[in-house]
């Protein structure tokens, strides 16, 4: 499909095959959060740094066009719940594929959290979204992690099985955790003929990110979609700069982290 591929060029570095995604939909399920209060100052660090896309909710997208300075690729996010939902973890559609061409996204993402009470309606709205994107010729990046009662969200094989599970759906583009260590992400990413993003996970130290994700490039990982350890730095557009040195010209975390 030349529509996904074309679009997917503006999302992911044709010469290195690898992105630094922005998610920012945390607002949704989080509320008004530090690092997400001035949208658009925001977006506009987030870009200045470097970063490949940024993915919103379609609520958000008119914040995030600036109209001037570095353009940056819109991944518009389909799924929704909230922390107040007694199982934040039933995500539900809130947007739709047309919605997202309309706003002008070069992509739309969704979740769905394996082991989750409503995992089966997660999956079902997923496979209609791959059925949607694949007839508008819109990449689809799928955000997919093992979380429920009983499910080791770090274990290597519940990851692994996320990813897959995701590329059988039909996922152009997937984003899980990283499973801790260097030779269990490698096996997860040479199975799967899709790229596959690290998330940022909970803040760490600006050196431990950088860490992680140099260790997962140099598994076959594809970047990044990092969020709050990103956003909530306290130099946003530095950090992002950071990660772009790191992911697309592998530079060593430290010398990464140096021009601050």
């Amino acid at each position: 499909m030349v529509g996904k591929e074309i679009r997917i060029e503006r999302i992911m570095d044709r010469n290195t095959g690898r992105s630094v995604i922005i998610p920012m939909d945390h607002g949704f399920s989080l509320g008004q959060i530090d690092g997400l209060l001035d949208m658009t100052q925001v977006i506009s660090d987030v870009s200045e740094g470097g970063a490949n896309a940024i993915v919103l909710h379609k609520g958000m997208v008119k914040r995030g066009h600036r109209k001037h300075g570095r353009d940056i690729g819109l991944v518009v996010h389909l799924s929704g719940s909230t922390s107040l939902n007694p199982d934040p973890n039933d995500k539900v559609l809130v947007c739709t594929v047309e919605e997202a061409i309309a706003l002008g996204a070069d992509a739309a993402s969704i979740h769905i959290n394996l082991g989750a009470p409503n995992e089966s309606k997660m999956l079902e709205s997923g496979a209609k979204i791959v059925r949607d994107c694949n007839h508008w010729g819109l990449p689809l990046l799928v955000m997919i992690y093992p979380r429920g009662k009983g499910v080791d969200p770090t274990s290597p094989q519940t990851i692994g099985q996320c990813v897959r599970v995701a590329e059988e759906l039909g996922a152009d583009m997937i984003k899980t955790s990283y499973p801790g260590n260097q030779e269990a992400f490698a096996k997860i990413t040479k199975a799967c003929s899709v790229p596959v993003f690290i998330a940022g996970g909970e803040k760490i130290s600006d050196l431990e990110s950088l860490e992680m994700i140099r260790d997962s490039v140099a598994a076959g990982g594809a970047g990044v979609c990092m969020g709050r350890n990103a956003f909530q730095r306290k130099n946003t557009k530095d950090f992002v700069h950071s990660i772009c040195r790191v992911v697309h010209h592998n530079v060593d975390p430290k010398k990464a982290l140096e021009h601050h």
